[in-house]
């Protein structure tokens, strides 16, 4: 990547000012997760693991739900830039609407189809999976009620980032995931004269948190009109011009679908990893645990990237060439200092966990394997929300989740079912292939055509 010239006096601080309140929240959200994962652990391995796996299912529909989304922020930061008021209204309205069907979609399927999604993960028979499956069911049947507070709360925070108001998110987020501790322990555990619950007491925990995070981003956003006055009227109807909506549904459908086919494909190499045995189930919930704290670094700081340039392209900046390719280059750095620090730390979590040897010697190994593509990752984050932000999404779609399922899911088939080596090499070997992604984000980043601006017509 060609160097870049010094950056404008007001760079570092605006990248700072973004990315520090989202990487608060997420680090804080991941750390609490951490902390609820080593709760239910406590309790059995096969808590553990069936709570993992409901947790994959989860994952998918939380990224469904922010791919859904994504499409229209890329239109808020640009219009936000522009100062259209009107168009925030008109893309916030269009979230609510998707995030809202999703949610009610995503709630018909776990209620029709839990049983067999949840036995996609278990490669085994006998009483350990039988365990496994019946914790599985029990979390699964409660947490699916947290998914319509989720899918609001992805509209509201999304929209307020989006607009430069990274902080009441960021509040609201440490908030819940403080509620969301304090009910874990009370109701896992049966603390404070409640009864213990086990794995439904952390659904329960989930589901309520997600409310109380919702509520309060609502009622505080609303309370400060004059900083966020694209709300007035926002609420007032669901009016979207056809033109915008349009537009916004063509860039936003090859994302949806791209977060959806990216998640599914990470629950597929679970799945495939799994083929290993229960023991592998438990140790990738816990390295992916552990890693997730870490990654929030270079997640928050690609989310900031896609902020500044989607902006900056807004705003017709004359060096957003420049400022991308700085952007990937401070992010990779940092993350190369973060992996070293996880590197060494691998060995002490797993040993947080209430469960057998293996399963922390393996999670140890796993976890140092994330730890050395740490920094790969966090450049291909960045390529990512970059070529994002210029409205790029049939692109994003073939070089993230298409590339998963074309090399990574096939590559993880091949090594589990006809070779006889271990997870940690098969997992070695399929985090290294996103090195191929890493040439080309740096051909298409190079090339600058993802440079335009979406804005230009606006529909009336």
């Amino acid at each position: 990547m060609r160097q870049t010239g010094p950056a404008r006096p007001d760079f570092y601080r605006q990248l700072l000012f973004i990315t520090l309140p989202i990487m608060i929240q997420n680090g804080i959200t991941n750390l609490v997760s951490m902390l609820d994962n080593i709760m239910v652990g406590q309790i059995g391995t096969a808590q553990m693991s069936g709570v993992s796996i409901v947790n994959q299912l989860v994952f998918v529909f939380n990224l469904a739900v922010f791919g859904a989304v994504s499409g229209a922020g890329i239109y808020t930061a640009q219009f936000h830039g522009k100062g259209d008021r009107d168009g925030i209204r008109y893309t916030f309205r269009f979230k609510l609407i998707i995030s809202l069907l999703l949610a009610l979609l995503g709630m018909g399927l776990f209620v029709s189809g839990g049983s067999l999604l949840a036995g996609f993960y278990i490669h085994e028979t006998g009483p350990a999976a039988d365990r496994t499956l019946f914790f599985a069911l029990r979390y699964m049947r409660i947490i699916l009620t947290g998914f319509i507070p989720f899918a609001l709360m992805q509209a509201f925070a999304g929209t307020l980032r989006e607009c430069g108001d990274t902080f009441l998110p960021m509040a609201a987020g440490i908030g819940a995931v403080l509620v969301n501790l304090f009910l874990n322990y009370v109701l896992i555990f049966g603390r404070l004269g409640a009864p213990a619950l086990g794995v439904e007491g952390a659904a329960l925990a989930t589901v309520l948190s997600r409310f109380f995070e919702l509520l309060v981003v609502v009622f505080f956003a609303r309370r400060k009109k004059e900083r966020h006055p694209w709300l007035e009227g926002a609420l007032a109807s669901l009016k979207i011009p056809g033109d915008l909506a349009g537009r916004i549904a063509l860039r936003g459908l090859p994302l949806l679908a791209n977060e959806f086919l990216w998640a599914s494909s990470q629950a597929v190499l679970v799945s495939s990893y799994a083929y290993r045995g229960l023991s592998v189930v438990a140790a990738m919930n816990i390295s992916q645990t552990i890693t997730n704290v870490f990654n929030v670094v270079f997640i928050s700081m690609g989310s900031a990237a896609g902020i500044i340039i989607g902006q900056e392209l807004g705003a017709g900046t004359k060096t957003v060439r420049e400022d991308a390719r700085r952007l990937i280059l401070v992010s990779s750095a940092v993350c190369l200092f973060i992996g070293a620090g996880l590197f060494s730390l691998a060995p002490f979590f797993p040993g947080l966990y209430n469960t057998e040897e293996e399963v922390r010697l393996t999670a140890a190994a796993l976890i140092r394997c994330a730890a050395l593509f740490m920094p790969l990752n966090s450049y291909n984050n960045a390529c990512y929300f970059i070529l994002r932000s210029g409205g790029k999404t049939l692109i994003t779609f073939l070089f993230d989740s298409c590339f998963c399922w074309a090399v990574m899911v096939p590559l993880s088939f091949l090594l589990t079912r006809y070779t006889a080596l271990s997870i940690v090499p098969v997992y070695l070997l399929c985090c290294g292939s996103e090195s191929i992604k890493s040439v080309l984000g740096t051909i298409m980043i190079r090339k600058g055509i993802w440079i335009q601006d979406l804005t230009r017509k606006t529909g009336g």
